[in-house]
């Protein structure tokens, strides 16, 4: 099996819902795979849910490396980082989005998803020659072994 162009990636991150994640877990430190939808807003690529507390999120939080598993109409296994989204007016400007619309209808209104869901823009690391069509922003490169081992997973 080859790897998928970039263009197959970024077809998928523009056309796919659904992805697996894998993070590092919060308590034990063991890697953890789970189901997930995403979305692109505005050429970025974010991760969210319905209000509550997740692991998911909580494991972002203590480890923002990740692995982005495309499984949908390619496969692929992309490193990323997460940065969790926390400013309210970007908040709002991202659950306001028209692909947002499931979230709506989850909650009384978008301030429930804007005060109590987790949120985190993708960041993906080392795509050779970027992503076509999609915002990329620089982010700092892990310099410890126990960063570099998460990201292998």
């Amino acid at each position: 099996m080859s790897s998928p162009s970039n263009e197959q990636i970024a077809s998928a991150l523009t056309n796919d819902k659904v992805i697996d994640i894998t993070t590092i877990g919060h308590k034990i430190g063991q890697p953890r795979r789970i189901e997930i939808w995403f979305r692109q807003v505005n050429g970025r690529v974010y991760i969210t849910g319905t209000p509550g507390k997740r692991d998911w999120y909580a494991n972002i939080l203590q480890n923002p490396h990740f692995v982005f598993h495309l499984k949908e109409s390619t496969q692929a296994d992309l490193p990323a980082q997460a940065r969790p989204i926390t400013n309210t007016a970007e908040r709002r400007e991202i659950f306001s989005a028209p692909v947002m619309a499931w979230y709506h209808s989850q909650v009384n209104s978008v301030n429930d998803l804007i005060q109590g869901s987790p949120l985190i823009e993708v960041i993906f690391d080392n795509i050779s020659g970027g992503l076509p069509n999609l915002a990329s922003k620089p982010v700092k490169r892990p310099t410890d072994q126990s960063d570099r081992r998460a990201m292998r997973l």
